[in-house]
Parts: structure tokens; sequence; C-alpha cells
């Protein structure tokens, strides 16, 4: 097996000169091929004609009986909330008579109160479902009954892309054994998906995976397969997939890089998805863990304590029209291979065209379109992944969903679609819209306040005889009423939360009590009030460098703790900082209640800089936990699968990518990896520039050391791609 140490250097410990490349046969070293291949055709979906449905019924059998009612609550409620706040915010600026400025304030104060008013609503369905502790779980599935017997095949896929493969594979390690120790591991296979461009990192997959396969004895039940060419991202990853493989399994598992799912949650998931086949996809809630940083507590503490309320709340009126998050949720392969095969769109304005980013949402969409089941399942444990530690990090990531959600409005038209999923794709298209949307009320406010301050009252009126002029005025008691009924219905949710809390005993200790979950709350209400400012501009920016043009990338998340410096958190904020001064200064030269009334956005901006380094810090991370703040019942008491996480994770704690000629020490590792090259480039066919550049570069070093540093990072992983340029790299003398 080869040797995992830190290393640095470029050196082999065994001299490669005299391997005969040739001579290492598949009989020489036992190693997990990629299965047979089982091909199912997975047909491109288009979105301007009808789908195939095949005469399956438009009413699903797992759609609850009361669904109308449930969803005219919802929508109902939300209108009738924001109508009545629309209508006092127009008696605060527009009493004495309409004027443009306010109109535009009131356009605007409709949407987002709109928004929040939905959010609450749904929150309070979801409320009442959380306290009787059923969300989704009208599947035919019991969390306390026994664990029930499979009857067909389902295969884990954990795509991974740049990622560390230490982390990525113990992960699936944890999963691996946890899925044994339920008595059914037989019907499960797994399969790496790499699409990783690193060379370095690529070859330390390999040495990574060969060391799992030694570990779990899963030869034969753990795969893995790289593309060579990235088609379409995460999406063009699994579709490639399920072209080869899916016609072998019933259902696919499709994970993150930092997924951990219970082996007794995936149990009872799949045999739900047997007992009901019309459901297409059941996507389970993950629970944020293994937060360290005061960000990442932040995040993992509001996802634990008030995300289950609105998951409810979503799974309570979406039925069987649900969503999908992209992983940690089990899918029919026949249904995704039907209806998923995402298109291109067509070529407009970029970064709208071309390939689907945020493919989650539309296979889910296409699914239903199809007429399959989507299902969410809250209330079933057992389900988690990691959280970015720092806001820099989750703005990188933002930045990607956010181009993939504003996308969606190209999906919107798609012929027949549910109505319930062209919401789903309005939310998330308002999930960063909302941002742009609160910068031009705020800026709207400050426009108005100068209008008062500087236009003249007028005293005769052409069209009415009046006694008194006609003064620019807002009024004062008028606005402070609305905002209270704002922060009511913003807030609302977070204490339905603390109530279900109350109500649920493993939830309540595990959050430190009933008094220290309060405390946390209002730490996390008052924190998260400063970032949001700061938030607000992220999103704004991204949103306009988007329509402007600018693509995202792809780009690996970092999910490790890593310190930031001061210097370039400073590098990354003084704009917000000097926004949030321009801003105070406007207010102030135009009133001090002005001033006053926007002290909290003015706040989170001035104090961007320590704000965000003082949120990246591990160490009050840490001080939280000693004093019980801010902490979940799945670090009081971690499950078996967070345990069996931990421990892995431990063992390969000193680990690091090593670089991939070093790590081409074996002769195993070696056959492993030529056993996955693609075939030799035939004449005629298309010419790769960095392989024949990275030949000479081979034929023309006088030794390994300064061959390495004239590869560029394109001319490595082409050596890597071609045996014929591996042979040539290894006869250069050390």
């Amino acid at each position: 097996m080869v040797e995992l140490k830190v290393n640095n250097h470029c050196h082999l410990q065994n001299d490669l000169n005299e391997i005969k490349f040739q001579d290492l046969t598949a009989d020489k070293f036992e190693f997990a091929a990629l299965p047979p291949e089982s091909p199912i055709e997975m047909p491109v979906q288009n979105l301007f004609s009808r789908p195939n449905i095949y005469n399956r019924s438009k009413r699903m059998k797992t759609e609850p009986k009361t669904i109308f009612f449930r969803r005219l609550f919802v929508f109902l409620l939300s209108f009738l909330l924001t109508a009545y706040a629309s209508y006092e915010m127009n008696l605060v600026f527009n009493s004495t008579g309409m004027n443009s400025l306010g109109v535009i304030i009131l356009i605007i104060f409709t949407v987002l109160f709109l928004w929040i008013a939905f959010s609450f609503v749904s929150s309070l369905g979801g409320f009442f479902e959380q306290l009787k502790q059923k969300g989704g779980l009208s599947l035919n599935i019991d969390p306390k009954a026994q664990i029930p017997n499979l009857r067909n095949k389902t295969a884990v896929l954990m795509p991974t892309y740049n990622e560390d493969p230490h982390r990525v594979l113990a992960g699936l390690k944890a999963i691996f054994n946890s899925l044994q120790a339920t008595g059914q591991g037989d019907h499960f296979d797994y399969f790496i998906l790499s699409d990783t461009t690193d060379p370095d990192v690529w070859v330390e997959e390999e040495a990574t995976y060969l060391r799992l396969i030694e570990e779990t004895k899963g030869l034969n039940k753990i795969f893995y397969r790289r593309r060579f060419e990235n088609t379409d991202r995460k999406a063009g990853n699994l579709g490639e997939w399920v072209r080869r493989f899916g016609g072998a399994y019933e259902h696919m598992l499709t994970l993150d890089a930092d997924s951990l799912m219970e082996g007794d949650t995936i149990v009872r998931i799949c045999a739900a998805m047997e007992e009901n086949p019309e459901v297409g996809l059941i996507q389970t809630l993950p629970v944020i863990v293994n937060g360290t940083t005061l960000f990442a507590r932040l995040q993992q503490f509001a996802g634990r304590v008030y995300g289950p309320t609105i998951a409810y709340g979503l799974a309570w009126w979406h039925g069987s029209e649900s969503n999908y998050w992209g992983h940690n949720a089990i899918i029919r392969i026949k249904a995704f291979a039907e209806q998923a095969g995402l298109p291109h769109l067509p070529a407009v304005r970029k970064p709208f065209g071309g390939m689907i980013m945020s493919h989650d949402f539309v296979e889910a969409a296409l699914m239903r379109r199809g007429r399959w089941a989507i299902h969410m399942v809250p209330a079933l444990q057992g389900s988690y992944e990691e959280s970015p530690p720092s806001l820099t990090d989750i703005a990188i990531r933002d930045r990607r969903w956010c181009q993939g959600n504003l996308q969606h409005a190209m999906i919107i038209p798609t012929k027949k679609l549910s109505w319930i999923s062209r919401i789903h794709m309005i939310t998330g298209i308002g999930a960063y819209v909302m941002s742009p949307l609160w910068l031009l009320f705020l800026l709207a406010g400050i426009l108005v306040s100068l209008q008062a301050l500087f236009m003249k009252p007028e005293y005769f009126s052409t069209t009415d005889r009046v006694l008194f002029p006609h003064w620019p005025q807002v009024d004062p008691v008028q606005a402070e009423y609305v905002f209270i009924l704002t922060m009511l219905v913003l807030l609302a949710p977070k204490f339905l939360a603390w109530i279900a809390l109350l109500a649920n005993p493993f939830l309540r200790k595990g959050c430190g009590g009933e008094i220290k979950a309060l405390f946390s709350i209002v730490i996390e209400t008052l924190v998260g009030g400063l970032i949001a400012p700061v938030a607000m501009l992220i999103q704004t920016a991204a949103v306009a460098s988007i329509l402007l043009g600018y693509d995202s990338g792809w780009n690996a998340q970092r999910r490790d703790v890593g310190y930031i410096p001061l210097k370039d958190v400073i590098r990354d904020y003084w704009p917000h900082t000097v926004i949030g001064i321009l801003m105070g200064a406007a207010a102030w030269a135009v009133s001090f209640s002005l001033f006053l009334w926007m002290t909290p956005v003015l706040l989170g901006l001035l104090l961007a800089i320590p704000l965000v380094w003082i949120t990246s810090s591990q160490k009050i991370g840490i001080l939280c936990r000693k004093l019980g703040l801010l902490i979940i019942p799945e670090e009081v008491n971690p499950p078996n699968i967070l345990r069996l996480d931990k421990k892995e994770k431990e063992k390969i704690a000193n680990l690091e990518v090593k670089n991939a000629f070093h790590n081409l020490d074996n002769s195993k590792l070696i056959q492993f990896h030529l056993a996955q090259l693609p075939q030799e480039r035939n004449k005629g066919e298309a010419i790769n520039a960095n392989e024949l550049v990275s030949i000479v570069k081979i034929e023309e070093a006088d030794n390994r050391q300064q061959l390495l540093e004239n590869l560029t990072k394109a001319e490595k992983s082409a050596v890597l791609a071609c045996k014929k340029a591996l042979i040539k790299f290894f006869k250069v003398p050390l």
C-alpha cells in the first residue's frame, strides 16, 4: 500500500526507471475496477414541448388530501398581511398626496414585506406540524419501527471536485460502516465520481481510494471513476454515471463532499421509495454540524433551531411537489433518467445561457413535470452537512449559487411546469434579488428625507384651493408603527422555533436548556442583524456583476477552518466600511431622526471588518461552546455517524495532498492509475497541445526537479493522463 506521509519533496522512494509499465497486469495486483456498464437512456429534455408522462396520473397518491387548503392558507394570509402593511406604509409617505418617491418606496416595501410575510406564514404552518413531529412522514416512514429489509440495490454517489480526498473519503468510510451495521449493506454500492482537475489532488484521490478499499475490504463494493472532461460540471458528472451504470440500480443516493448520513436513515428512505413507486425523489433535511468558528456556529445553531420550523412548513404545503437541494437525497433512477436530462439554455446574454448551473431545482421540477412525486421529510433525523467557516467563504459559494438561481428566470416559462415548481424558481431568484431591493429601499428613504428638507412647500396649488400649503412630510408615528409590524413578522419565525424547542425535550436539552437557548437566539439575532447589511452589499454586488455578464467560474469550496489574516479582511471589506460612512454622513446631514432610523444598517457596515474577522475566529467559537451557547444536540450527544466520522478524520488529520509524482512511488498505485487512463489518441483525432509540450519538456529536461518546475499544472495533468508521457517522465534522472 502507498505510504501516506507528509512530504513536500519531489523525489521518489522507489527507483521506477526500470519499471516496465506493460508488465503491470491486472493479475499482478488486485484492485476494484469499475463494474460492468449497464447503460440507460437519459434523453435531453425539451423545455418548450410537452414531456412524455407515460400515462401517469396527475394526482399523486402521496399528496395530502388537505393540500389545497394548506396552500390557500399560506398564499392568502401572506397577501392579506402584505396588503395591510402596504396600506399602513402608504399612510407614512403619501398621507397628504401621492408623489413619485413615495410610490417607489411603496412598491419596493410591498415586495420586501411579501417576502418576509410568506416566510412567516409558511413557518406558522411548520410550527404546528413540528409540534406533531410528522413533517413529511406520510411515506410509510416510521423512525421508531424496526429497520426494514430492502429488495433493490442503491448506488451511493459521492461527486468530488478538487476537494481534500482524505476528508471526503473519511466521510464516505463512515457512511459505509454505518450502512454495514444495519445489516443491509449488500444492497448498496459506492461510487466516488471525481471531476478533479488539480493533478496532485487527482493522484491523492487514487492513493486514498486504495487505502479505503484496503481498510474497508470494500473491493467490488466501492468504485472510483475520474472524468477527463468536466462537461456540465456536477450535473454532467451525475448524468454521465446514470447513462453508463444507472441501469443496474433502482435508486441513487446523492451526496456532497461534506455529506454524512446515518445508515438507518438511508435504509428507511430506500424502503420508502420501494413502497411508493410513484415517488421520484425524497429530500432529507441536513443538519449543519462540526462548526468551530463563531460564524459556522451561528449558521449551525440557526439551521438546527429555526431550520426545522421552516422545513416543516415547506413540507406541509409543498406536499408531493417539493424541492431538491442537490445532496442528501434519494432519487429513483428511472425518474431521473426519464425526465432530468438537462439541456443547454439558448445563447442569451452571458451568463444566462449555456449549461444549467443550479441543476438541482431544475431536475426536481422536470421530474415533477413528468408526474413523479417529490417529497421532503424534515422529521426524519440522521442527515448532516457542514457550513463554510466564514462570511468570506460563504460569499464565494453564494456568488455561484446566485448566478445559478438568476439563471432560473430562463426556466420559469418551461412548458407544463407545475406552478409550485415555478414558485420554487421565483423564491430562489428572490433570495438574491431582495438584497438590491433592500438597498434601493434605503436609498429611496434618504431621497425622501432630502426632498422634505430642500423642497419648498406649495402654497398655491393650480388645481386645489386650500387654506394651508402642501408640506412634503413623513408621518413619524405611523412609520414607527410600520417598523414594529415589520420586525414582528420578521422575528416571529425565531420565536415560534423557540416555542417548538420548549416542546421538544431532546432539542431543548441539546441546546443547553430553554434559558441558554434563548440567549443563543438573542446572540444569533444580534450578530446576524449586524452581518445582514454586509451580506446585502455582497449579494447586491454579485447580482450586478452577473447582470453585467461576469461568470462565477467553478471553484472548490474551503471546508477546513483556516485563519484569515486581518490584512485580507481589510482588503476585502474596506469598501463596505466606506459605504457605511458615506450613508451615515448623508443621513446625519439630512436629519438626526433619519440617522437613528438607519443605525442598525450603518452599524453593521461600519463594523464590517472587525465583524468578519471576529466571526471567523475559532477561539471565540470554542469559547461559546464552553459556555453552553450556540450549541446543538448533535455535539452534546453525537449520533453514531458523527462519532465514526470524527474517528476517521482524526486518523487523517496530519495528511496533506502530496505532489502527484511523489505519490506515484508504488507499483500498485501506478497500475491502478494506468488502468484509469483513457485510450491513447488515434491518428486524426484532436491533438492535446499540453501533452505535446510536456513531452518536449520531458525530453529536454536534465533532471526531474527541473522538469517539475517547468511543467505548468495543465501540462502536469497531461503527463499524468498519458501512458507514453509517464514512461518518458520516469526515465528522466532524479
